[in-house]
C-alpha cells in the first residue's frame, strides 16, 4: 500500500484494531519472551545498520537546505547512534519487568485481601518529530511494559522509521509475540494524526514528543488521554556562593554537549554579587562556540555578549545560543526561573546547601538539579534504560517516562465467600 493510496482515517482505525488485539495478547507474554524480542530486535538493528544509514541519508537529503543544523543533527543516524539504539534495547531487556508488580497489599477486617498490581496501559500512540531513534526507544519501552504502540514519526524521518519498525517487528516474531505490537502510520497525511488523536475507542494514551507546536496541537485536539512533553527552556542559575570555575565548566557542558536536546541549558541566570567575574568567564569559555545574549547589565560587563530581546527569555534555541540574565539575589533568581522556565529541568550552581535546598524546593519543574549539568535529564542517566521523553505535566507521570510510568494498576480482591451487608 503506497503512501498516497491510504485513507488516513481508515488506516489509523485498522492499525488501532490490530494494536488492540496485540495488546490483549501481550497480557500473557512472559518476561523471557519480551526480553527475547528486545535482544532479537537489537541484533536486527545491528545487522541492518548499513541499510538504515542509507535510508536515513534519504531523509537527511530531503531536508537539506530547508532545516537548520540542529534539526539535521537530531535527524541523522550513523553507526554509533544505531549501536546506541541497539544497546538501549538490551539495557531495557535487563531491567525488571514492571508488569505484575505488587504496589500495595492490605487486609480488610471482613477477611478480604486486596492487592494493587501494575498492569499495562494498553495501546499507546507515540507522535514525534525528527529523531528516528525515538521510534526504537518507544517501541522497546512499550513492549517491555506490555503495551502495543502506534508510531507516527515526522515525515522527514519516514525512511529511517520504516526500517527501524521492521527490525522491532522481526524481534517480536522471533519471540513468538504479535508483530502488530509495534506499528507505524504509513502515511504522511496530517489527517492521520487527527484520526489518532480522536481514536479513543482504540487508543488508551497518546504521547507527543517534539516542539511546542506539536505538543500544543495534541493538547488542543486530542480526545484520547495525553501525556505531554513540552519544550525544554532549561535554566542554570549561578548563585552568589557558587564555585565559579565549577559552575562555568558544568554550564558549558549543559549547553554545548548536545545543543539539540530538550535537556540542554538555554538560559544562564547569575547573581549580581558574582556577575562581574562570572560573565567574562562565561564569555571566554563559550568564545567561538556559542552566542551569548545578555540583558543590559550583562552586556555592560563584557562586550562579547549581544543584547537580548524579550523573546530570548522564553526561547528554546536547540542550537549554540544561550541567554544570560543578571538577578539581585536568590529570591529574584527563583522568581525569574519560575516565570520563564518550561518546567522541564532547571539547575542551581552553589556551594551553599541551604540555598540549594531553597531553590530545589521552590522551583516547580519536573527535574531540579544542584551542581550538575542539565544534560543529565535523561531516562538512561536515571537508570531507566531509555525513555519516551520528559513529562512536564503533573498527572500520572512526571520527569523521565520509562517502564514504570508506562503502566497503570488494577486491584485484585481475594475473598473466601464474603457477602456485603
Amino acid at each position: 500500500m503506497t503512501d498516497q493510496s491510504i485513507d488516513p482515517v481508515t488506516h489509523v482505525h485498522q492499525l488501532g484494531q490490530r494494536a488492540r488485539t496485540a495488546a490483549r495478547q501481550l497480557l500473557s507474554a512472559t518476561t523471557d519472551q519480551k526480553n527475547q524480542a528486545l535482544t532479537a530486535a537489537a541484533a536486527a538493528l545491528r545487522a541492518n545498520s548499513d541499510d538504515i544509514i542509507a535510508a536515513n541519508d534519504k531523509d537527511v537529503e530531503s531536508v537539506a537546505g530547508k532545516k537548520d543544523d540542529a534539526f539535521i543533527d537530531r535527524l541523522r543516524l550513523d553507526a554509533e547512534r544505531i549501536e546506541g539504539m541497539a544497546g538501549a534495547l538490551e539495557q531495557i531487556a535487563e531491567l525488571p519487568d514492571p508488569v505484575g508488580r505488587k504496589l500495595a497489599t492490605f487486609d480488610r477486617p471482613n477477611g478480604l485481601t486486596i492487592e494493587r498490581v501494575a498492569v499495562p496501559i494498553g495501546v499507546i500512540g507515540m507522535i514525534y518529530e525528527s529523531r528516528p531513534n525515538v521510534g526504537a526507544d518507544a517501541s522497546a519501552l512499550c513492549l517491555k511494559s506490555g503495551n502495543a504502540v502506534i508510531l507516527r514519526g515526522g515525515s522527514e524521518s519516514k525512511h529511517s522509521t520504516r526500517l527501524i519498525v521492521l527490525c522491532m517487528r522481526e524481534g517480536l516474531a522471533k519471540a513468538g509475540l504479535p508483530e502488530d505490537a509495534v506499528q507505524a502510520i504509513g502515511t504522511t497525511d496530517r489527517a492521520a494524526v487527527a484520526a489518532l488523536l480522536k481514536a479513543d475507542h482504540l487508543v488508551d494514551l497518546v504521547i507527543p514528543r517534539g516542539g511546542r507546536g506539536l505538543v500544543e496541537l495534541v493538547r488542543d485536539q486530542a480526545s484520547v488521554p495525553t501525556l505531554l512533553h513540552l519544550d525544554g527552556n532549561c535554566h542554570s542559575y549561578i548563585h552568589a556562593d557558587a564555585d565559579l570555575q565549577k559552575a562555568v565548566d558544568v554550564i558549558h557542558n549543559a549547553k554545548l554537549r548536545r545543543t539539540g536536546i530538550c535537556g540542554a541549558t538555554e538560559s544562564i541566570v547569575i547573581d549580581r554579587a558574582v556577575a562581574s567575574t562570572a560573565v567574562p568567564m562565561l564569555a571566554e569559555k563559550f568564545a567561538d562556540q556559542c552566542e551569548l545574549r545578555g540583558d543590559a547589565d550583562a552586556v555592560a560587563l563584557d562586550d562579547r555578549l549581544l543584547l537580548a530581546s524579550e523573546e530570548d527569555w522564553n526561547t528554546e534555541y536547540l542550537g549554540p545560543i544561550a541567554s544570560v540574565k543578571i538577578v539581585d539575589d536568590l529570591d529574584a533568581g527563583i522568581a525569574w526561573v519560575d516565570e520563564h522556565s518550561s518546567h522541564h529541568t532547571d539547575a542551581i550552581m552553589t556551594e551553599n546547601v541551604d540555598a540549594a535546598r531553597r531553590f530545589m524546593t521552590a522551583i516547580d519543574s519536573a527535574i531540579v538539579m544542584h551542581n550538575a549539568s542539565t544534560q543529565f535529564a535523561d531516562g538512561g542517566e536515571f537508570g531507566m534504560g531509555a525513555e519516551i521523553g520528559i513529562a512536564t505535566g503533573k498527572m500520572h507521570a512526571r520527569g523521565p517516562v520509562g517502564l514504570e510510568q508506562l503502566t497503570s494498576f488494577k486491584y485484585l480482591v481475594k475473598g473466601s465467600g464474603q457477602t456485603r451487608q
